[in-house]
């Protein structure tokens, strides 16, 4: 994955990380790092009344194969017991951000956009901004993608219905984020027959390489993601 953080980029602060193939668990631990890193430096300039710049962190990766619950999400959506967790050779994590249950897994870009927020409290508008460069990068791509109204992530529709291309599941605390979004390049799909996306029965997901019906790589994708992520969090971050 290329570094094509902008001059302009540069200026608020923005670094890019590409961790590769990660654990879940360790990047958990790693985003949370970074996280407190930005918090502290917040507040020790509220404290000691100065004004050390904090950075903020790009993080580019995927994961082995895995499901993560969010705080509002319901263990019913998980179908699998811990027998099938094992068969799949997938693991499963409870973790603090929102939405509900999602699967990460090989051929799936996940992104952690850890900022600070110009506007604290302003959660939905970062979703927004993440969502619309997603959709952006979509269209770069030739697939035609959209929000659709009461469901997070980026969506197609058509007559084949609604199908989810990618998913975004945030926390915001103390006015910094965490999580991300999780892009489908070119995942095994079938491993989300094992939950209920996001909690939505009546919707289907889809993957990049299905929509273009072509093959298509993480390496092709990660360039346009990483320019369109950071002209959203131009507008966002502090």
């Amino acid at each position: 994955m290329q570094d094509l953080i902008s001059s302009e980029t540069k200026k608020i602060r923005v670094e890019f990380q590409d961790w590769g193939t990660i654990d879940y668990q360790e990047a958990w631990d790693k985003q949370e790092a970074l996280f407190s890193e930005i918090v502290n430096i917040k507040s020790a300039n509220r404290t000691n009344n100065t004004e050390i710049i904090t950075k903020n962190y790009l993080i580019f990766c995927e994961h082995p194969a895995v499901y993560t619950l969010g705080k509002s999400g319901k263990m019913e959506h998980l179908l699998l017991d811990e027998k099938g967790l094992l068969d799949n050779h997938a693991r499963f994590y409870k973790i603090n951000r929102g939405g509900d249950i999602t699967y990460h897994g090989p051929g799936q870009l996940v992104g952690y956009p850890i900022v600070k927020l110009q506007k604290p409290t302003e959660l939905v508008g970062f979703v927004r901004e993440i969502e619309s460069a997603l959709i952006r990068v979509c269209a770069d791509l030739g697939i035609t993608a959209l929000r659709i109204e009461g469901r997070s992530g980026v969506w197609v529709k058509d007559d084949r219905g609604d199908r989810k291309v990618a998913a975004i599941g945030i926390r915001v605390a103390q006015g910094v984020t965490m999580h991300g979004f999780a892009l489908n390049v070119n995942p095994d799909l079938s491993a989300f027959k094992s939950i209920i996306p996001c909690g939505i029965s009546d919707a289907d997901v889809t993957s990049l390489e299905i929509e273009l019906q072509r093959l298509i790589t993480i390496d092709e994708v990660a360039p346009l993601v990483e320019r369109h992520i950071f002209e959203s969090l131009k507008r966002v971050s502090a």
